[in-house]
């Protein structure tokens, strides 16, 4: 696990193109000038990461009023990322990973522990990006139930 990236608050986040769920190329740096909110889940139309793109897609007003745009990457291919985001009306992009191209920049693929043993898989993590597109909140091994709460904690956005 010492092998893997962690990326530290105030570094640029890494740049990457990946496709999105309707097969268009999506470049991170495209962002810039916006805050960003980047969160790597396991797998489209499992019960856990279902209910993160749900609580994202409950919220997404509120994120949208502090001017934060939401991008999920998955391993997924882009279709099953299409059906996923129009089964459950997910607004926010959702980017298509299969080589783990992003994963590898971001640390967000390895080793983790999952009901008390070592497994090797996507490590959920979410990232907070500022206008310039640096990490101004690097957040891994993050639960995907209470998370999106925890994150409207974590930015003073919570009502």
């Amino acid at each position: 696990m010492s092998d893997l990236v962690r990326l530290e608050a105030g570094s640029l986040a890494p740049d990457f193109t990946l496709p999105d769920q309707f097969g268009h190329p999506f470049t991170l740096s495209s962002t810039r000038g916006s805050k960003t909110i980047v969160y790597f889940y396991g797998e489209a139309g499992t019960p856990a990461c279902t209910s993160q793109a749900c609580d994202f897609r409950d919220n997404m007003a509120v994120f949208e009023r502090a001017g934060y745009r939401v991008v999920g990457i998955s391993r997924d291919a882009p279709d099953v990322n299409a059906g996923f985001a129009r089964d459950e009306g997910l607004p926010q992009v959702i980017l298509s990973d299969p080589t783990r191209e992003a994963h590898a920049l971001y640390g967000t693929y390895g080793e983790k522990q999952l009901y008390g043993r070592t497994v090797t898989g996507v490590i959920r993590a979410t990232f907070v990006l500022d206008e310039a597109g640096r990490i101004e909140m690097p957040l891994y091994n993050i639960k995907a139930t209470g998370h999106v709460a925890m994150l409207l904690k974590k930015l003073r956005l919570d009502r």
